[in-house]
């Protein structure tokens, strides 16, 4: 199926009102063109994700603000410009600021709590297996994945933890998923 503007502003206009498959859709859609834009600005894979999980956090939080005379990847790019100038100054200043926002407490529900194909997908592996797969993704990744799934801490417990916002760790968390399904998949096509 092609993705034309008409289905992604149908996606807009559901995320707008809270529904988390169109949130999925968007961070699927969007996130390589958004990363790979950071990657070349940043030189840096890490800020780089840093960034881009930021970036959605934002977006996905004043999706309500959005102008629809824009195009939505014109806007996450707007975001991730300021997210890194905003990262720029911190380390440029070289102060640790502790950001609380009072808005944390009342995230939206990014992730949908009913299991998702990339969690079905993950439950039918053999342990071992999964163990292993686990081991191929970037270290964040398994470590918000060993918190959720391994010591079934919650979200706001895992943000707490690691000391980041929770919609950061909502992202994260969603990311890591999709990234864990894909080398499952690819895992299961190699045999």
């Amino acid at each position: 199926m092609e993705i034309t503007p008409e289905i992604i502003q149908i996606h807009i206009k559901r995320a707008q009102s809270g529904d988390q498959v169109a949130f999925t859709f968007l961070l699927d859609f969007y996130w390589n063109e958004v990363y790979g834009f950071m990657l070349k600005r940043t030189q840096n894979e890490a800020d780089a994700e840093d960034i881009v999980i930021e970036t959605f956090s934002k977006a996905f939080d004043k999706i309500n603000n959005y102008n629809t005379e824009f195009g939505f990847n014109t806007w996450l790019i707007a975001i991730a410009k300021n997210v890194h100038i905003d990262m720029l100054r911190k380390k440029k200043s070289s102060l640790f600021i502790d950001i609380n926002d009072e808005n944390d407490s009342h995230a939206f529900n990014v992730i949908d709590d009913s299991p998702s194909a990339e969690d079905d997908l993950i439950t039918k592996q053999n342990l071992s297996q999964l163990l292993n797969c686990i081991k191929q993704l970037k270290a964040p990744y398994q470590e918000v994945i060993q918190l959720r799934y391994f010591q079934e801490m919650s979200y706001q417990e895992i943000a707490d933890f690691l000391e980041e916002p929770l919609n950061n760790i909502k992202i994260k968390i969603l990311r890591a998923k999709k990234l864990l399904a894909e080398v499952i998949t690819k895992g299961k096509k190699k045999k």
